[in-house]
């Protein structure tokens, strides 16, 4: 397999050389300081290009057992699937989108499936071998964005900078931590994932992702991925279809990371360089 090496300086050139309106701008110097240190950068080592289903409008991204679960969104399409990583393959879909339902974030603890939805404050809950209909339903009183878990929590982000710890046998909030750089909160947390014990999260319409100490809140590191639709995919980037950087999943076993976004013709699996 090709290996691709996306060093600070590439990713600097890439974001230098196209005009995405979804690009980072950079920190201006007199940033106020908030007393933390400024994040490490993190670089990707990228070991594969593998196909995505471009109607997959991505909000959550999962690695068990060797496949990939995904969770979409879009009112009416919105759905839950099971994908064959290597292929992009499509193998099983639960449609569970209305005109009222939006899909957002997913995530997988002891045995079943956790997925938000966006403003109708409902929490489906599956069986992990059964996607067809939900076993539990709770209520969430904010926005759904992202989901990820610990050993005994789930995390829920809002679309704000806070970070929700929540019990997933009644989904009360048990605490509730801001996510703060050293320039002051990171607000847009979406989708999240826990590696190694730290969440990663992609910060909507942002072509970076941080990575968030959860006893503090401090962002400890960040990866910088400017430009990869137009280093990688430039040829299949649809106008007004094809979206921001969303999706991170984590195989614990392989210790690979795969990224995607929105509607993406393409899913990236790579290693973490730290």
């Amino acid at each position: 397999m090709t290996k691709y090496f996306l060093s600070a300086g590439l990713l600097l050139l890439a974001a230098c050389s196209n005009n995405n309106d979804n690009t980072e701008p950079s920190t201006p110097a007199e940033s106020p300081s908030t007393g933390i240190a400024a994040p490490q950068n993190i670089t990707l080592n990228i070991i594969g290009i593998y196909p995505h289903d471009t109607s997959a409008y991505t909000q959550g991204l999962e690695i068990h057992n060797g496949k990939l679960y995904e969770g979409t969104g879009d009112y009416e399409t919105s759905s839950l699937r099971v994908t064959d990583i290597k292929t992009g393959r499509v193998e099983h879909k639960h449609v569970m989108g209305t005109g009222k339902i939006f899909g957002e974030g997913i995530t997988i603890f002891n045995n079943k499936i956790y997925q938000l939805t966006w403003q109708s404050h409902v929490v489906n809950v599956y069986d992990l071998n059964n996607i067809d209909k939900p076993i539990q339903t709770f209520n969430w009183p904010y926005e759904g964005w992202g989901i990820t878990h610990t050993d005994k929590e789930l995390i829920i982000s809002d679309g704000s900078a806070n970070l929700y710890f929540v019990n997933p046998a009644d989904f009360r909030v048990r605490t509730t931590i801001q996510v703060t750089d050293n320039t002051g909160p990171v607000t847009n947390l979406n989708e999240l994932e826990m590696i190694n014990g730290f969440v990663f999260a992609n910060v909507y319409t942002m072509e970076f992702i941080v990575k968030v100490d959860p006893a503090s809140g401090h962002v400890v590191g960040r990866i910088d991925l400017p430009g990869l639709k137009d280093q990688y995919f430039k040829n299949q980037v649809v106008a007004d279809r094809t979206d921001v950087l969303n999706g991170i999943a984590y195989d614990s076993t392989s210790k690979k990371l795969y990224i995607t976004g929105k509607r993406w013709p393409k899913m990236f699996e790579a290693y973490i360089n730290q």
